[in-house]
């Protein structure tokens, strides 16, 4: 690692204040930002620890949608008896992210705010058209996803809280890398009540809807009605781990999975 200095502001005006200043990366769990330091592939400044905002961290329930802080734990989302009984999905996602270490360091706010390409909750606050609650203004989950490691965050903006509404059904099933856990293909299906919305993290630059399932899916929330909708190649990524096409079967198979799941 380079030399930084380090500050753990106790409210999130002085965080705000300290996120301003040029060279400062915000700390809100560290599982991407730390690795990325110690490979010297980050060389902030200054970090903003926003661990010690009491503020940020809780879940409570505002008539039918979910309010998580964003320094929420992901093992504190997948215990949330909250979670649990108004949206499983999220609980069972946030509980296969990672291992049992990243679940007590990693928040919510972190994720959503890095939008690593083969992250988890991209996928699920996109599907449950969630909103991101920031410094400034609330994001729709539609216009806060902007591509590869980008969002519609400006400088200094800091993620506060998510906005997540109760879905009539919802899934999230994802295909692990071995060695990191991360989403080979995820897909999130879920019945809200703007329609049939289906996420997929895993496949590209970054989380994005599927246009062909949500319409098939729409017209009949069915395993069968997923399966004859084909997934296109030739946008979907190739590396060592996968080729386009083994990704569309995947995203074909897992959404099937996922809306047999929805159905209980």
């Amino acid at each position: 690692m380079y030399a930084f200095t380090f500050e753990r502001p106790a409210s999130l005006a002085d965080a705000q204040r300290a996120a301003q200043a040029g060279g400062t990366k915000v700390l809100a769990g560290g599982q991407t930002l730390l690795a990325s330091m110690k490979l010297r592939l980050a060389n902030p400044e200054k970090l903003v620890d926003l661990g010690g905002i009491a503020e940020l961290s809780g879940i409570r329930r505002e008539g039918n949608a979910l309010v998580i802080g964003a320094m929420t734990r992901h093992a504190d989302v997948a215990a949330s008896k909250d979670v649990q009984s108004a949206i499983p999905a999220l609980a069972e996602l946030a509980g296969g992210i990672g291992d049992r270490q990243v679940r007590a360091m990693g928040t919510i706010g972190g994720s959503l705010a890095n939008n690593d390409p083969s992250a988890c909750y991209p996928a699920g606050v996109l599907a449950l058209n969630g909103t991101i609650q920031t410094t400034k203004r609330k994001i729709p989950a539609d216009q806060f996803f902007t591509g590869m490691f980008t969002t519609a965050l400006e400088d200094g903006e800091l993620i506060t809280s998510v906005i997540i509404p109760a879905a009539k059904k919802a899934a999230y099933i994802k295909f692990k890398q071995p060695a990191s856990r991360f989403a080979l293909i995820g897909v999130c299906v879920a019945q809200t009540d703007s329609g049939v919305r289906v996420a997929i993290t895993g496949g590209g630059s970054g989380v994005f809807r599927h246009a062909g399932l949500e319409q098939a899916l729409a017209k009949s929330f069915t395993p069968e009605a997923a399966a004859a909708v084909k997934i296109d190649a030739g946008e979907l990524s190739a590396d060592l781990h996968a080729s386009a096409a083994y990704r569309a079967n995947l995203i074909s198979v897992l959404t099937q999975r996922a809306v047999r799941q929805a159905l209980g």
